[in-house]
């Protein structure tokens, strides 16, 4: 399998909008006004690093940062295109996720997701890196729709 490549990139190139379009159609069939996912727009937002991976030429996924304040970061908007599903795209974006976090020097990183079957696959990575469930953070509200999960960030805290 060719290697996996994550650069940085514009969230509203040509190159990401089938996959973002997608990735919006579906949480808003899932979630409805629940759904809190950025679009390209909010995902260009100063305070907001996006990138995406790249297999072989193919786009198989993107991620972004978003920095709430000096101590804190959120994941968002994490994606593997459909055909990359279950080949490590998720799992090598959340880390270059975590470790860009920790080198901002972050304490926390948080992320808000689904309670949908759609979600399962994500909350068990998320769950496997260290991810724990906690109140809801920023501007979020509980919902039935919604969970949310926080990484204690520290020189120590990076599992395999």
């Amino acid at each position: 399998m060719t290697a996996l490549a994550i650069r940085t990139d514009d969230p509203a190139a040509a190159h990401v909008a089938p996959l973002l379009e997608h990735h919006l159609r579906e949480l808003a069939a899932v979630m409805g006004e629940h759904a809190f996912a950025l679009d390209a727009s909010g995902l260009s937002a100063a305070d907001v690093t996006f990138w995406t991976a790249w297999r072989g030429g193919v786009l198989a996924g993107f991620a972004a940062l978003k920095e709430l304040d000096g101590d804190a970061a959120e994941v968002k908007s994490m994606r593997a295109a459909p055909e990359a599903r279950g080949t490590g795209v998720g799992r090598a974006l959340l880390e270059h996720v975590v470790a860009e976090a920790r080198a901002r020097g972050h304490a926390r990183l948080y992320l808000e997701t689904g309670t949908a079957p759609l979600h399962q696959p994500a909350i068990g990575l998320y769950r496997s890196r260290g991810f724990t469930s906690c109140p809801p953070f920023a501007d979020y509200e509980a919902s039935p729709h919604n969970q949310f999960m926080m990484l204690a960030l520290s020189p120590a805290s990076h599992t395999a």
